[in-house]
């Protein structure tokens, strides 16, 4: 039987030296909540104790709340039983582990509460070191669900984003360029992109090799990042060159982005084991005009580009939109266009 003088009994230097977990208890026992509290605390805990199932529920409703909680079974408000649907209900990311307090120990009361979403079941009264272990299943399980998220993250993160740069990838920026434009177009904002290519890499790569060029195209993509607004998106198009995504822009914004990126690059020279290297970039730019197709837009920012090159390079060339001729039904329009 849970008594207070248990309450010192159980605590390790090692629990004690970590960070400590929050773990929310609801309990209408007076007597309960105060012995509940205190042992938590001698094991390493952070206790939020409410007297409550209102209370708890509003607790819960809040951003980053408890992931372990102790629920009595019968409260006023809302009960023990009530509270784990409502949980389980919310069907979030991050998983709540709920061990259920009760007097009841007839087998149906135990299915009833299992079924209601708990996770582990405890009668009243029970022994300090049954609490205590049940309190360490909660956590290994809860150490496990971190686990998997993080490891779902890194996947996630794998699939939409360029190994080398840590950009978008080419997909990503171009589905994230579809978004934008129908949100743009629902808000009546314009969008604006910027086609941006490293003019003579093949230099680079020709007289210091492939790794001193990987350094050169990550630091252009970090200051590439760094030379957009906060809210803009930037790829990696392919190779040497680079797709930024600006967020209800108008011309001027484009331009004085698309500056700040070209003399991002050239004003400096690019850092690398083997030597400071001289780095320039040509970009072409466009905003979208309204009911343009990304097919389109890729295509004027592109000609820009090509008119940025041709023109001497180190430049920024803003284009014009100008509506491509009916496609055959079969041509994908995300497939973006392929600069020479």
């Amino acid at each position: 039987m849970l008594n207070e003088t248990q309450l010192s009994n159980g605590s390790t230097q090692n629990e004690q030296t970590k960070p400590p977990q929050t773990v929310l208890v609801a309990e209408d026992d007076a007597v309960f909540r105060r012995v509940l509290e205190r042992q938590l605390k001698n094991w390493g805990y952070e206790a939020i104790v409410v007297q409550d199932g209102t209370e708890a529920w509003e607790i819960l409703q809040q951003p980053n709340s408890p992931e372990l909680l102790i629920l009595d079974w019968m409260m006023p408000g809302i009960d023990g039983l009530e509270l784990c649907r409502r949980i389980r209900e919310k069907q979030e990311d991050r998983y709540q582990y709920v061990l259920l307090l009760t007097g009841k120990d007839e087998k149906e009361h135990v299915i009833e509460g299992l079924n209601s979403g708990a996770d582990d079941y405890l009668t009243k009264p029970f022994d300090i070191g049954e609490l205590r272990a049940r309190l360490r299943t909660g956590n290994r399980i809860l150490a496990l669900q971190r686990e998997l998220i993080q490891a779902r993250e890194a996947l996630r993160f794998e699939a939409t984003h360029d190994a080398l740069t840590g950009l978008w990838s080419r997909g990503a920026a171009l589905h994230l360029l579809g978004s934008e434009m129908q949100r743009g177009a629902r808000a009546n904002a314009s969008t604006g992109i910027l086609m941006i290519d490293l003019d003579h890499f093949k230099n680079v790569n020709d007289t210091y090799g492939h790794l001193t060029g990987d350094e050169v195209l990550k630091e252009a993509a970090c200051r590439i990042g760094q030379a957009v607004r906060s809210y803009d998106f930037v790829g990696r198009y392919g190779g040497e060159e680079f797709l930024a995504i600006l967020t209800n822009c108008t011309p001027a914004d484009l331009r004085m982005v698309a500056e700040r990126i070209r003399t991002a690059i050239s004003d400096l020279p690019i850092r690398t084991k083997t030597a400071d290297v001289k780095a320039t970039v040509s970009i072409g730019g466009i905003v979208a005009s309204k009911g343009a197709h990304d097919l389109e837009f890729l295509a004027a920012a592109d000609s820009a580009l090509y008119e940025a090159k041709r023109t001497g390079r180190n430049r920024v060339v803003i284009g014009k939109c100008e509506p491509l001729p009916v496609l055959d039904e079969n041509f994908k329009c995300s497939s973006g266009i392929a600069h020479a």
